[in-house]
């Protein structure tokens, strides 16, 4: 069986080091990271995840703009998003649910459940 494949695009440094450490050594995911929506954009079309895990606040390109883009690509708009973000107000989940993202993950999240998380969203 050949490993399920994430994409992480986060400006943050630690948060893509932890989510990485973390999907590999207990999800068995194989990993890419992209520091920047332009980033992200590139190898989403190179690497063809299974699926990609976004964060919304980010500078130059925030989280929305590039599933914007990523849905507009026939290359990656079939790629589940799931949004990385410290928003979770009801008003922001209803927005992002009107979107079309796959699920979210709050921020700070816990390192050993987010394998879970993402299992569970993917389901």
């Amino acid at each position: 069986m050949t490993a399920k494949r994430i994409l992480i695009i986060d400006d943050e440094e630690d948060i893509r080091e932890v989510a990485q450490l973390t999907l590999e050594s207990v999800g068995g995911w194989e990993v890419f990271t992209a520091e920047s929506g332009m980033e992200g954009l590139q190898l989403a079309e190179a690497k063809k995840p299974d699926a990609i895990l976004l964060d919304v606040m980010m500078p130059d390109m925030d989280g929305i703009a590039t599933f914007q883009k990523l849905q507009a690509n026939p290359a990656t708009q079939d790629i589940p998003v799931i949004l990385l973000t410290a928003k979770v107000q009801s008003s922001d989940q209803r927005r992002f649910a009107e979107l079309g993202v796959k699920g979210l993950i709050a921020k700070p999240f816990n390192p050993m459940m987010l394998n879970d998380q993402l299992t569970e969203v993917l389901s």
